[in-house]
């Protein structure tokens, strides 16, 4: 695997002064190759005499980023590169380094109010699913896991199950070590994103479980380091090689250390730490940046041991030094640049980590056998020397017949790797483009193919003409039911009010009452029908959408009447009440979200505030604070419904896509239903002779799609339709019903058009009137 060497990059950024800070003196050279920070310190002599005297100390980095540089120009210059490492299979580090107030937190995290204060984390995410996106060759997963240590503790920030408002009640996270010296991190929770989104979700999540966990008492947020890691593996597909890599975004604790004063003036020596493990971090760093240290102690702290790879091992690492410049910080200041020094030293070799899939190896070492197989019997001559027999011959016949009628470009002719088959091939074809026609044989035969084309054709057009009789008479026998309910609920009318009682149409169909038996109806008219109706846009799949006109017009009754295209009417109605839902949530959660990143600015500011108050008055012990307190269960309250929304919002998407499944299956049963009935009644027409088709009392079509049909008569309800529908099992576990689900009674609208139910007319002129009806109200739905 290709391997990267390179020392740890190390880049420095000046914090912006604060309104009463007094600058301290530093100047900034940013000359090629390295370019360097100079920083100036008067020295104060123990006797109060100013010596004139001044020290300056000069250091080199990668770049210095000054006061006015904006978040985007860091990650750009120093987030990007590794990113880009990363996606190719490199492991990735980026830490900030310097003390309480510096601005690690704003470059790595950024600021909570404004967009363009994002900082490292979240413009890395943005520009890795971007790069993600764009890049459709490799099947990418991506996790991300956050954790904090704190006095030599670790804590995942990211645990789904706890509401943590102490740090202590997140699940503490601990070290294993593999017999290949490989770090695991026991009880740390990698939880998967798919997208940017999901991922800035669970960002967001940890912050705030951090900013919870520090009570007022305990400043952890200076005292504990946080790790933020997004793990990718990518894999092409057919390929079998997997690579793995993780990019660790760390803010360190701060570095600020005790002052010993020597008698001589004030000396810069550095003290011991406050901070235990930073203590380590140097450590280690002081024994990697020496030539002859066989033992680096990473052991010691926990810290070093999770960024144990980051530092002289396989990983691209960028350290960001952040310095404030005021007269007060200017020797932390310098300590942050002596250790940076120390750090860009360090050599790192960062290695490409790809891993075999086991699985997909071995298919391809078969195949790759199997062709080196076929490979040496050619080359090695290990030919059978014997004649092909008379089956062989015939068989290669074949082969080469097929060959030659198959039009596809791409095909091929393989006869194996057997010298005497390819060679007779050859010759067979030489014999075919020499001698087209042998003894006329192929003239004839043409002849003959094109006669039986043309008998085929006939037959053929046989086939069609009886389908579209069956289906005329299918329609014809549907027209009659309709008949008869219009002649029963006449006779009914008339017992109650005059004869002259107009009955009102009904949208799927509407005739003239008429005694005559029906007859088949001229072709002209078969036409003419046809070509009044649409094209359904929900034709059948299983048929290849190869619905025929009169089939169509069956299917349209039948859909009509069924149970489940109530069912699916409903999920249309349901699915649309979840998309408005899900918009709701969706503005609700940006709205809990600029609330909490309000209140988090405002803790920080009274937390500022209340700094700036110990430093002018010592004397105050920092005493408990209610009102940051108050903030903090706002917060907490605030979290907990951020958390309910967010998982609504998830589980409304889940059931959105649920019944959008569910419209989908109910379709497709509708189809099958239809088809099973279509096709028996089109076999009853096949059965019957044409003479029977005109008794008044023809084949009986399914009962339950007369029934199915009732409800469309205007004064039943879906209601009883539905539960007089099929009474099979099956529909009924198929329609799901939801909580208070209403069944809207559907009463069609009365056509314009009413035809009085007297006389004694045609069955053509049933059939007319049907297609008129049927036209108008097409028209109206056009």
């Amino acid at each position: 695997a290709a391997m990267v060497k390179e020392t740890i990059r190390v880049f420095a950024r000046v914090k912006p002064l604060g309104r009463r800070q007094q600058a301290g003196s530093y100047s900034v050279d940013n000359e090629e190759p390295l370019p360097s920070l100079e920083i100036t310190v008067p020295r104060d002599l123990a006797d109060g005499f100013i010596n004139n005297k001044r020290e300056s100390y000069k250091f080199k980095f990668q770049k210095i980023f000054d006061q006015e540089a904006k978040q985007d120009v860091i990650f750009d210059s120093i987030a990007k590169p590794v990113a880009e490492c990363v996606l190719a299979g490199y492991n990735g580090t980026i830490f900030a380094y310097g003390q309480t107030g510096s601005g690690k937190t704003f470059t790595i995290t950024g600021g909570a109010e404004r967009y363009s204060d994002r900082g490292i984390i979240p413009r890395t995410l943005s520009y890795i699913f971007d790069q993600l996106q764009k890049d459709s060759s490799k099947v990418y997963t991506t996790h991300v896991s956050y954790l904090e240590i704190y006095n030599e503790c670790g804590y995942d920030l990211l645990d789904p199950r706890h509401e943590a408002s102490r740090m202590e009640d997140l699940p503490k996270v601990t070290i294993m070590e593999d017999s290949d010296q490989n770090i695991h991190l026991k009880n740390l929770s990698l939880q998967q994103a798919t997208n940017e989104e999901e991922a800035l979700n669970l960002l967001f999540l940890g912050d705030t479980n951090r900013m919870i966990a520090e009570t007022p008492m305990n400043q952890a947020s200076s005292r504990s380091h946080c790790i933020f890691t997004i793990h990718i593996s990518s894999k092409e597909p057919g390929s079998a090689t997997i690579r793995r890599s993780k990019l660790h975004l760390v803010d360190l604790a701060g570095s600020e250390r005790v002052a010993k004063t020597g008698i001589g003036g004030h000396l810069l020596t550095e003290a011991k730490y406050i901070n235990l493990s930073l203590h380590y971090l140097e450590q280690v760093i002081i024994a990697l940046a020496e030539k002859n240290r066989s033992h680096i102690p990473y052991r010691n702290s926990m810290m070093t041991s999770v960024l144990r790879d980051s530092l002289g091992g396989n990983c691209m690492t960028t350290m960001i030094s952040t310095l404030a410049m005021d007269k007060g910080n200017i020797d932390e200041s310098i300590s942050t640049c002596r250790f940076a020094q120390r750090v860009a030293l360090i050599k790192n070799e960062a290695v490409l980590n790809e891993e075999i899939d086991p699985r997909l190896m071995i298919v391809q070492l078969r195949k790759e056998i199997q062709d080196l197989k076929d490979e040496l019997a050619l080359v090695t001559g290990k030919q059978r020397t014997s004649e092909l027999s008379q089956e062989e011959l015939l068989q290669l016949d074949d082969l080469i017949d097929t060959f030659l009628k198959d039009n596809d470009p791409d095909s091929s002719l393989d006869v194996g790797a057997d010298m005497r088959k390819i060679k007779y091939c050859f010759v067979h074809m030489k014999q075919i483009i020499n001698h087209p026609m042998t003894s006329g044989q192929k003239l004839l035969s043409q002849d003959i193919s094109e006669e039986k084309n043309s008998n085929e054709e006939l037959e053929k057009l046989k086939g069609l003409l009886q389908q579209r009789d069956n289906e005329i008479n299918i329609l014809v026998t549907m027209l009659k039911k309709e008949k008869k309910k219009a002649r029963d609920a006449l006779s009914q009318l008339n017992a109650t009010s005059a004869a002259s009682t107009v009955l009102e149409q009904s949208p799927s169909m509407s005739l003239e009452e008429s005694q005559s038996p029906s007859r088949c109806f001229s072709l002209k008219e078969a036409k003419d029908f046809s070509s009044s109706i649409p094209r359904l846009p929900l034709l059948s799949r299983t048929t290849g959408g190869k619905m025929s006109l009169g089939c169509q017009e069956a299917f349209e009754v039948f859909k009509r009447g069924h149970a489940d295209s109530i069912t699916i009417e409903d999920n249309k109605q349901l699915l649309k009440q979840r998309f408005d839902e899900a918009k709701c949530l969706g503005e609700k959660l940006n709205e809990v979200r600029n609330k909490i990143n309000h209140l988090k600015g405002k803790i920080i500011q009274r937390q500022i505030q209340r700094a700036a108050l110990a430093v002018s008055n010592p004397s105050e012990e920092l005493t408990f604070d209610a009102v940051e307190e108050n903030l903090r269960m706002q917060i907490e309250e605030e979290k907990k419904s951020y958390k309910t929304v967010y998982s609504r919002f998830k589980g409304l998407k889940v059931e959105i896509e649920h019944l959008q499944l569910l419209m989908e299956k109910v379709k497709m049963k509708l189809q099958k239903d239809f088809e099973v009935w279509w096709s028996e009644e089109a076999k009853k027409f096949q059965q019957k002779k044409p003479e029977m088709v005109t008794s008044p009392n023809t084949a009986t079509v399914y009962p339950q799609f007369i029934r199915s049909l009732q409800h469309l008569s205007p004064n039943s309800s879906s209601d009883t339709s539905r539960d007089s529908l099929y009474e099979e099992p099956a529909v009924k576990n198929n329609s799901i019903t939801f909580g208070n689900r209403t069944l809207k009674t559907r009463t069609p609208p009365s056509s314009s058009t009413s035809i009085p139910l007297t006389g004694d007319s045609q069955a053509d002129a049933d059939i007319l009137a049907f297609i008129k009806a049927r036209q108008n109200i097409l028209q109206k739905k056009g």
